[in-house]
């Protein structure tokens, strides 16, 4: 005989939050993403608030750029606009056991993405100001769609300030990652060369 599971319930309360404006909603997502089926609400609900518990600091939480994005504002008027990115799919809520823990929707994934690449590049100048020797470990074994999405950025920039960066990238990863890396490596280069003048 198995025994009966007792789930933890929650209940969703979005009803006072009629919209969310758009860079709010990205502020959850991104905080949401280090949370992906190991967190659920009230954790989220912390690092946006600004939580220093110890939870939040052991799994580096406070590292986040969003961290404390809704620094004083209540704890259910945050948790209501959590609720809403659940309500309108952009997140939503899976069992792992007993836990409810969050999981992007396609929707949600689309557009954390594309807001974690634009993160990424514009931390290359960070990278580039330091100075060498770069470090580009950060970037192995990261979801594929977000670092091709990162390379289309760097692809669509042209700056040839990356040539550096993307060398280093290219020592340390995958082969199809590399292969990629190659082709913007030609392009930039080839960018960069003056062309005579006639």
């Amino acid at each position: 005989m198995t025994r009966r599971v007792h789930r933890v319930e929650y209940h969703l309360k979005p009803a006072r939050v009629r919209e969310l404006p758009s860079e709010d909603l990205r502020a959850i997502l991104r905080a949401a993403d280090p949370l992906i089926a190991r967190g659920g609400r009230s954790l989220l609900c912390k690092v946006l608030r600004g939580s220093r518990e110890k939870k939040v600091l052991e799994l580096g939480l406070d590292r986040i750029p969003v961290h404390g994005y809704y620094r004083g504002v209540p704890e259910d008027e945050v948790l209501a606009r959590i609720d809403w990115t659940i309500t309108h799919g952009y997140l939503c809520i899976r069992y792992d056991y007993r836990l409810p823990l969050l999981v992007f929707t396609d929707e949600g994934w689309a557009i954390e993405k594309e807001t974690y690449a634009r993160e990424v590049v514009d931390g290359f100048d960070a990278l580039l100001a330091a100075g060498p020797p770069f470090d580009m470990t950060y970037l192995k074994d990261r979801n594929r769609g977000l670092i091709l999405r990162v390379l289309d950025l760097v692809e669509e920039r042209g700056d040839p300030r990356h040539v550096p960066l993307l060398e280093a990238w290219a020592a340390v990863d995958y082969r199809k990652v590399r292969e990629r890396i190659h082709r913007i490596l030609g392009k930039l280069r080839r960018a960069a060369i003056p062309t005579p003048e006639t």
